[in-house]
């Protein structure tokens, strides 16, 4: 935990993929094009419409920059080889984690295809090497990969805000994961239904430590930890 405080969260540098993505992200918030969307999850919280604008769509589901840049640092820091994350969004998060690990591989998954391209476009943008964006319903498209690409190292879950569904993700992983895996689970206050999944998913019996940053959870497995622990931690 202290190593984990000292060499991640309270990590200040500037790293030199900051202000790229950063700008990419600039852009997307002033671009007022329009896109049809199909929204597998439960929606955003905010756009009640399938054709929306590219510049609301960044305002309201990418993750801020503090987050962003910490999902950066988690992934520089314990260099995970295969890298997961359900719901790319525009992009801004994948080109982070692509950028975190470029001797890794990422797997990013996103349920709308017209959004998929755009983040497509903004890694390609970043210089991303070693990213690929699957477009689909999770239920459709991340078992198959799964089955064809062991084990996980990390993931980063934001597809669905939804318990059930949330759990069948972290269940799929699991099968797919090692006593080194990271999860991290995005939105875990967003709603009752995703503190519940917060919850069981603290509880399962493999789970030795977890990480409540409020706005997202972060979750080990290593057997070395011989007592389940949990902190939450204001950040």
């Amino acid at each position: 935990m202290f190593e984990f405080i000292e060499k991640v969260l309270n990590d200040k540098n500037q790293y030199d993929c900051y202000h790229p993505i950063e700008s990419i992200r600039k852009k997307l918030l002033q671009n007022n094009n329009s896109i049809e969307v199909e929204d597998f999850g439960a929606g955003s919280s905010v756009i009640k419409t399938n054709q929306r604008k590219i510049s609301a769509i960044a305002a309201s589901s990418l993750k801020p920059k503090k987050y962003a840049q910490l999902l950066y640092r988690i992934v520089k820091y314990y260099q995970p080889k295969h890298i997961i994350e359900l719901g790319t969004s525009l992009g801004i998060t994948a080109s982070y984690l692509s950028s975190a690990c470029p001797n890794g591989k990422l797997s990013s998954f996103e349920g709308s295809k017209a959004i998929a391209e755009i983040a497509k476009m903004n890694l390609e943008n970043t210089g991303s090497k070693n990213s690929e964006v699957y477009t689909g319903e999770f239920n459709q498209t991340l078992p198959d990969y799964l089955n064809h690409n062991s084990p996980v190292d990390f993931a980063f879950i934001d597809g669905n805000h939804r318990k059930e569904p949330t759990l069948t993700y972290f269940k799929w992983l699991l099968e797919h994961s090692n006593d080194y895996t990271i999860m991290v689970f995005d939105d875990i206050h967003w709603s009752k239904e995703m503190e519940e999944a917060w919850e069981a998913v603290k509880q399962n019996a493999i789970v030795t430590l977890t990480i409540d940053l409020f706005f997202i959870g972060i979750v080990f497995f290593r057997k070395e930890f011989k007592v389940k622990q949990h902190f939450s931690i204001r950040y």
